[in-house]
């Protein structure tokens, strides 16, 4: 996604700007050129020619240098800006920004964008600057202008106080980049649930029935699917994953705590990733209290219950809207397991892969199987990228599912 893209990168005058020379690195290394625009106050903090070593292009400082130049000069910046990202956003800076103001080589580039490219805007300063109405109010002039401005994080800041005001982390910004840069994706304007993680079924307070899934395939189909411009609900089982940025994360304990956020999301949604390892299982009673630890020798007996089917329940309702994916993580008969899962679900696709060696790691050998028969082995890879494929692979669906109701508005007969 940033391979060969540009972005300019506004910094200003705070102390974060040294979190900001990494960030530039990272966007490098991803692929992306990187124009560096410095105020004067920003290079009090960090010397252009840290950016010029991490970016290898020329820093920008001086709107008079350059002026009409077909290639540094403000204008030509903007003109060939695929993103604006201004960090650490000072509220001097934010001022400036709302105000219009083109003095600076920063400032004029804003406003030489006009609406060739999105704007990012991460904040970073004493909670009392950015709490001011002052500040708040050009805050939200930026953002009328289509402008987006990420909220800051909490806690030690520069002045020793503990508060609202620090740079968002450099992967949240990452993140936040790609989601600009997909806004106009295969998936703009579509809505996508994923589901993620192991359910846990409570036994007593203290214990539990559960799966060893970590959820890092959900969350990163539910990062994909948000960089590919979709709105993503992510309906999350416990785990120790953060929530990524952009997506509305709902998060459940048990299946009937899933099934029950599934069905009201799917609602409105165009499709639904169940990529969650369900138990099937529940304890038939929960004990009030902790089990003790029974005499040696004897035996306890739990009886089980069997918990809601998701899919199954899905199956059975009407909704001819819904593009559906499933997984099918398997020890034994994998392909037959998971050819049998797609037709008994009615799913659109479903993901086969070999259970144990896949869970918790960072990376799986997948099998996409379609309702259409085709199958497509994908090679060991690291989660991420197979959750990109398989978001690519929803985006086909999604297509070929709306040209299939177009044409059956139409009155010819739709495609099978």
């Amino acid at each position: 996604m940033l391979d060969g893209k540009r972005i300019v990168l506004g910094v200003c005058g705070g102390i974060a700007a040294y979190k900001v020379a990494d960030l530039a690195s990272k966007l490098v290394q991803a692929g992306a050129l990187v124009d560096v625009v410095m105020t004067a106050s920003a290079q009090r903090f960090v010397a252009p020619l840290t950016f010029q070593a991490l970016t290898r292009r020329p820093v920008h400082t001086d709107i008079f240098a350059g002026w009409l130049d077909e290639h540094t000069g403000h204008v030509a910046l903007a003109r060939s800006a695929d993103l604006m990202v201004v960090a650490p956003a000072t509220a001097h800076t934010i001022a400036r920004m709302a105000l219009g103001l083109s003095d600076d080589m920063l400032c004029a580039v804003y406003l030489s964008l006009s609406t060739r490219a999105p704007v990012l805007v991460a904040p970073a300063m004493e909670s009392g600057m950015y709490l001011h109405p002052a500040t708040q109010q050009h805050i939200e002039t930026l953002r009328r202008r289509g402008a987006t401005v990420m909220e800051p994080g909490e806690g030690h800041l520069a002045s020793g106080a503990v508060g609202v005001g620090r740079l968002p982390e450099v992967p949240e910004i990452m993140a936040a980049i790609r989601r600009e840069l997909g806004k106009g994706g295969p998936l703009a304007g579509r809505r996508v649930v994923v589901t993620a993680g192991g359910t846990q079924e409570p036994l007593d307070p203290v214990r539990y029935i559960g799966n060893r899934s970590s959820g890092k395939m959900g969350y990163a189909i539910a990062e994909e699917a948000c960089y590919a411009g979709a709105e993503v609900t992510l309906i999350s089982g416990p785990t120790a994953l953060p929530a990524p940025y952009g997506v509305r994360v709902v998060r459940v304990s048990t299946a009937r705590d899933m099934l029950a956020a599934v069905l009201d999301a799917v609602k409105e949604a165009d499709a639904l990733v169940m990529a969650a390892a369900v138990a099937d299982y529940a304890p038939a009673q929960v004990a009030e209290h902790k089990i003790k630890k029974a005499d040696e020798g004897q035996a306890l007996t739990i009886t089980l219950t069997r918990n809601p089917d998701i899919l199954g329940e899905l199956a059975r309702m009407d909704l001819p809207h819904l593009v559906r994916v499933g997984f099918a993580a398997e020890t034994q008969d994998l392909l037959e397991n998971a050819r049998l899962k797609l037709e008994q679900k009615k799913l659109d696709m479903i993901v086969a892969n070999e259970a144990v060696s896949s869970i918790g790691a960072d990376d799986s050998q997948l099998i996409l199987i379609g309702r259409d028969g085709s199958v497509e082995h994908l090679p060991r890879m690291p989660k991420q990228d197979s959750a990109r494929l398989i978001v690519g692979r929803l985006a086909r669906l999604l297509e070929d599912r709306g040209r299939t109701t177009t044409t059956g508005a139409g009155g010819a007969a739709p495609q099978p």
